[in-house]
């Protein structure tokens, strides 16, 4: 991933984060101060307001589902849309040409709806750290979405509309005292910490550090379980967490840092259990549904899979043409996908590792951020900005939902239950929490009179 400079800036001179442009915000500006001094309708109020919402009603009597007023501004959306991908400029580590790669990707039908909008909420806001990772949303039910805001970690609920605080970084993070039966030598707590990912499952809330720090906390205590420095070696950002149950059903968390190691720690006391060293940077980490293997891919145009307990190579996986951000397992344990800044994501099977089953593309950048439903029905992939994409495994990924919108994609997430998709929309103006549920045909319905 992009290394750091001594003033905590990442390096990526090419890339820009995609924000609406200063024209656009501009005009947004002016209408919103026009609207506050005569406007006589509520509902200009609501539609110009920055923490306006927008429900499904909303949107089908044609409100914009993140409540751009495009027609007070001098353009259309399709006009827009149209300049965003003529100048949209998808970083890259590794220039290669595209040619034969175009020419792998399948054919996808793409005008589908498996996941209807719902609601749309200005009320808690994504943003993103550093720009290449993008796993800062998390869905632990339909009801309890957790998604990264500033130097906090905010709980979003769905069924109330309220959002609460669960973590704050901001100042001096220490560890209360129960549950520190072997703490970590170096734990003497943390000063302000930037989050640069995070994992919610199993009822314990894992944010990674900008500068190696991790931060744990027990969803059914008080105060923060565990924090330290994982790592003081330099540009050590803390990619990635898993948190998984190992083979014997006890609770494990995986880090994936900048410095080339990935450690398993044991979520009761936070020991350091195994430490696996590769070749490069790793951004990212996926154990396998049996807990048996682990997809390992990071600053390397190939990825790896490995035995979860050693961390030995198993089997190196080539196909990709830059480094690789995203991974994740289809529930069955056979299929896994990998997602790469060359803008693919590809689909691979544990029993045949030669070459990729498919090669998913993308619109416009890499594909940062990769998940599949509980039941294994849909996959999701976000790229870095403006585009989602849903597939239908059962149709062997031959049709897919495209999900268009205006922002960086800070992270996506299916509730356990598949039945509701986040989308983290990070934006100054437009940023806000999307929520899709999904379609179901419900075709004996049809017989009843």
């Amino acid at each position: 991933m992009a290394h750091l400079h001594d003033d905590g800036q990442y390096v990526g001179d090419e890339y820009m984060v995609v924000d609406f442009e200063d024209d656009a915000e501009d005009q947004l500006q002016a209408a919103r101060d026009r609207n506050s001094l005569d406007s006589e309708s509520d509902d200009e109020v609501d539609v110009m307001s920055k923490t306006s919402d927008t429900t499904a009603a909303q949107a089908r009597r044609g409100k914009d589902i993140q409540g751009i007023p495009w027609d007070r501004l001098q353009f259309t959306r399709e006009k827009y849309r149209e300049t965003r991908l003529q100048q949209y400029k998808n970083y890259v580590n590794i220039n290669q040409p595209h040619d034969e790669l175009e020419k792998e990707c399948k054919a996808v039908e793409k005008e589908k709806e498996f996941y209807h909008f719902r609601h749309n909420t200005r009320s808690v806001k994504s943003t993103i750290v550093h720009f290449q990772l993008r796993n800062l949303v998390w869905a632990t039910s339909k009801h309890d979405v957790y998604l990264m805001h500033s130097y906090s970690v905010m709980h979003w609920s769905p069924l109330t509309r309220k959002g609460t605080e669960v973590l704050n970084v901001a100042g001096p993070v220490v560890p209360a005292l129960e549950g520190q039966r072997n703490p970590w030598p170096y734990q003497h707590g943390l000063g302000r910490v930037q989050i640069s990912t995070m994992c919610v499952k199993r009822n314990l809330l894992v944010a990674g550090g900008f500068q190696g720090e991790m931060v744990c906390k027990n969803l059914d205590r008080p105060g923060v379980s565990y924090c330290a420095k994982i790592t003081h070696d330099d540009n050590a950002i803390t990619n990635a967490i898993d948190i998984y149950d190992n083979c014997s059903g006890a609770v494990r968390l995986m880090s994936s840092n900048n410095d080339s190691v990935v450690r398993v720690f044991d979520c009761e006391n936070f020991s350091v259990l195994s430490r696996f060293y590769f070749p490069w940077a790793v951004n990212h980490t996926s154990v396998s549904p049996d807990s048996k293997t682990v997809i390992v891919v990071g600053d390397n145009a190939d990825g790896l899979l490995a035995d979860s307990q050693s961390g030995k190579v198993i089997a190196t996986l080539r196909g990709h043409l830059d480094y690789s951000f995203a991974s994740a397992w289809h529930p069955d344990g056979r299929v896994f996908a990998t997602g790469n800044q060359d803008t693919t994501c590809r689909l691979w099977d544990n029993r045949y590792l030669g070459s990729s089953l498919a090669v998913l593309k993308g619109r416009i950048g890499a594909i940062r951020s990769i998940r599949f439903t509980a039941d294994g029905r849909f996959m999701v992939m976000a790229e870095p900005a403006d585009f989602v994409h849903v597939f239908d495994t059962k149709q062997d990924y031959g049709h897919c939902q495209e999900i268009d919108l205006f922002g960086e994609v800070a992270g996506v997430s299916f509730s356990p239950d598949s039945e509701s998709l986040f989308v983290g929309v990070a934006d100054r103006t437009y940023g806000s929490l999307l929520e899709f549920n999904r379609g179901h045909a419900n075709t004996y319905l049809d017989c009843v009179i």
